[in-house]
């Protein structure tokens, strides 16, 4: 099984992420910080990778480093796990619609990281979480994954449906780019030969 591990220790967190590619959706997610172990949570059951993540962070400062470096972590332990991104599908996209709020994710696969991101929220907070810490954890996800992600909310007035629909969507579309590709099976999908 396509695995990944990394521990990630700063002054400013601890971190440990462990996944598994070809799982079941499975999650043990405790970062503090209840909306985003929720999104966490939701990530995991809709990109079927089996994720423990166990995070202690300076929140009595802010949620920033925490959501950052999870996002870090999470990212090298995708890309450790995907090891020369060989014989994968690569590209993939999703439309997930939650209630009034429709978000649409695309990735390339390709170790050659950027994140676009078209994202409002109609409020500054979901719970006490800062909306614009999403913005973080995708960028921290995409640099350090070597995933091309980009990310757009076509329209919603929730914030709460606006964020999930857009972890669940990156989820979907996650899920589809690292399926094995039979045909391609153990060759990069590009003509440079290698990714």
């Amino acid at each position: 099984m396509r695995k990944g591990s990394v521990q990630r220790a700063t002054k400013e967190t601890s971190i440990v992420v462990n996944v598994v590619l070809d799982g079941a959706g499975a999650a043990n997610i405790n970062t503090g910080i209840g909306f985003f172990d929720h999104m966490l949570e939701s990530f995991a059951k809709h990109s079927a990778i089996d994720l423990i993540i166990e995070a202690k962070g300076d929140l009595h400062v802010d949620m920033h480093h925490t959501v950052e470096d999870v996002g870090i972590a999470l990212g090298q332990a995708l890309k450790q796990a995907l090891g020369d991104f060989a014989g994968l599908r690569r590209f993939a996209h999703a439309y997930v619609p939650m209630d009034e709020a429709l978000a649409r994710a695309a990735i390339d696969l390709a170790n050659r990281p950027y994140l676009i991101w078209r994202v409002t929220f109609a409020r500054d907070k979901i719970g006490n979480m800062d909306t614009e810490l999403f913005k973080e954890f995708f960028q921290a996800l995409a640099m350090h994954s070597g995933a091309c992600l980009h990310i757009e909310t076509l329209y919603g007035e929730n914030s709460h449906h606006l964020a999930e629909a857009c972890f669940k969507a990156t989820a979907r579309a996650l899920r589809q780019a690292i399926e094995a590709d039979p045909r391609f099976a153990g060759v990069a999908v590009s003509t440079k030969g290698s990714l």
